[in-house]
């Protein structure tokens, strides 16, 4: 383990102490939790911007996409519990 030594608003660190104490733990655990838990958000938005950039690059090879008008229609379906068919990709108009 390393420290790190970070400075709080007074404001914010008595915020910290008091959440940390409802929660039962320490303020240090409380923050060492936060900043994990930030930091594993910032890599799942990193893993979703990427999965999302190599789809996209796929989708333009492929010339191929389903409109977001079909795509919405079945989405809006399904979540309704509706049976419904699977949109087919099409040709992207250029």
């Amino acid at each position: 383990m390393t420290t790190t030594t970070i400075r709080l608003p007074e404001e914010l660190k008595a915020r910290v102490t008091a959440a940390a104490a409802r929660t039962g733990t320490t303020a240090h655990a409380f923050i060492v939790e936060a900043i994990a838990e930030k930091a594993a958000n910032e890599e799942r938005r990193a893993e979703f911007d990427a999965q999302a950039e190599e789809r996209y690059t796929k989708m333009v090879a492929s010339g191929m996409a389903i409109p977001w008008s079909n795509m919405r229609a079945y989405l809006l379906e399904r979540v309704a519990g509706k049976p419904a068919t699977r949109p087919v990709a099409r040709k992207l108009a250029r």
